[in-house]
Protein backbone atom coordinates (compact mmCIF):
# COMPACT_ATOMS: atom_id res chain seq x y z
CA UNK A 1 0.00 0.00 0.00
CA UNK A 2 2.73 2.39 1.15
CA UNK A 3 4.69 1.79 -2.50
CA UNK A 4 1.73 2.55 -4.22
CA UNK A 5 1.32 5.71 -2.78
CA UNK A 6 4.81 6.96 -3.22
CA UNK A 7 4.57 5.50 -6.43
CA UNK A 8 1.23 8.06 -6.86
CA UNK A 9 3.32 11.08 -5.14
CA UNK A 10 5.83 10.84 -8.03
CA UNK A 11 3.62 10.97 -10.74
CA UNK A 12 1.64 13.73 -9.37
CA UNK A 13 5.08 15.29 -9.20
CA UNK A 14 6.48 14.67 -12.61
CA UNK A 15 3.06 15.59 -13.99
CA UNK A 16 3.28 19.06 -12.30
CA UNK A 17 6.44 20.25 -13.13
CA UNK A 18 6.11 18.76 -16.79
CA UNK A 19 2.88 20.96 -16.66
CA UNK A 20 4.48 24.29 -15.64
CA UNK A 21 7.23 23.72 -18.82
CA UNK A 22 7.20 26.62 -20.90
CA UNK A 23 8.57 24.77 -24.28
CA UNK A 24 8.27 26.19 -27.35
CA UNK A 25 8.96 25.43 -30.93
CA UNK A 26 9.92 27.48 -33.59
CA UNK A 27 11.14 27.86 -37.31
CA UNK A 28 13.83 30.38 -38.39
CA UNK A 29 15.04 31.03 -41.23
CA UNK A 30 18.70 30.68 -41.75
CA UNK A 31 21.30 30.70 -44.86
CA UNK A 32 23.80 28.24 -45.60
CA UNK A 33 24.45 25.85 -48.64
CA UNK A 34 26.17 22.65 -47.49
CA UNK A 35 26.23 19.88 -45.03
CA UNK A 36 29.27 21.83 -42.95
CA UNK A 37 26.67 24.96 -42.97
CA UNK A 38 23.94 22.37 -41.06
CA UNK A 39 26.19 21.09 -38.75
CA UNK A 40 27.69 24.42 -37.53
CA UNK A 41 24.47 26.28 -37.45
CA UNK A 42 22.49 23.08 -35.82
CA UNK A 43 25.57 22.90 -33.18
CA UNK A 44 25.13 26.55 -32.87
CA UNK A 45 21.13 25.84 -31.62
CA UNK A 46 22.19 23.35 -29.44
CA UNK A 47 24.79 25.21 -27.80
CA UNK A 48 22.27 27.69 -26.45
CA UNK A 49 21.15 26.11 -23.05
CA UNK A 50 17.75 25.34 -23.04
CA UNK A 51 17.39 24.28 -26.58
CA UNK A 52 16.26 20.96 -26.51
CA UNK A 53 16.32 20.06 -30.34
CA UNK A 54 17.63 21.76 -33.55
CA UNK A 55 17.14 20.76 -37.06
CA UNK A 56 18.83 22.84 -40.25
CA UNK A 57 16.73 21.68 -43.35
CA UNK A 58 19.46 22.25 -46.20
CA UNK A 59 17.00 22.82 -49.58
CA UNK A 60 13.92 24.72 -47.22
CA UNK A 61 17.19 27.31 -45.31
CA UNK A 62 15.08 26.74 -42.15
CA UNK A 63 16.16 25.55 -38.73
CA UNK A 64 13.41 24.40 -36.22
CA UNK A 65 13.86 24.28 -32.97
CA UNK A 66 12.38 23.07 -29.27
CA UNK A 67 13.42 25.53 -26.74
CA UNK A 68 12.09 26.26 -23.03
CA UNK A 69 11.46 29.47 -22.94
CA UNK A 70 12.06 29.92 -19.36
CA UNK A 71 15.80 29.63 -19.73
CA UNK A 72 16.13 31.63 -23.39
CA UNK A 73 14.48 33.10 -26.37
CA UNK A 74 14.27 32.64 -30.03
CA UNK A 75 16.29 36.23 -30.42
CA UNK A 76 19.39 34.56 -28.08
CA UNK A 77 19.40 31.31 -30.58
CA UNK A 78 19.44 33.57 -33.36
CA UNK A 79 22.30 35.61 -31.93
CA UNK A 80 24.06 33.05 -31.24
CA UNK A 81 23.81 31.20 -34.78
CA UNK A 82 24.85 34.26 -36.02
CA UNK A 83 27.77 34.56 -34.08
CA UNK A 84 29.33 31.43 -36.15
CA UNK A 85 28.97 33.49 -39.17
CA UNK A 86 26.05 32.32 -40.38
CA UNK A 87 23.20 34.78 -41.57
CA UNK A 88 20.17 34.97 -40.09
CA UNK A 89 16.73 36.31 -41.23
CA UNK A 90 17.36 38.79 -38.22
CA UNK A 91 21.51 39.54 -38.02
CA UNK A 92 23.99 39.85 -39.97
CA UNK A 93 27.17 38.19 -40.51
CA UNK A 94 30.23 39.86 -38.82
CA UNK A 95 33.25 39.12 -41.11
CA UNK A 96 36.40 41.16 -40.14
Amino acid sequence: MEAKFFILIIGLMIGATSMFAQTATEAIKVNGQCSMCKARIEKAALNVDGVQYANWSIEKHILTVKYDKSKTSSQQIQHAIADVGTTVAQYRENFM
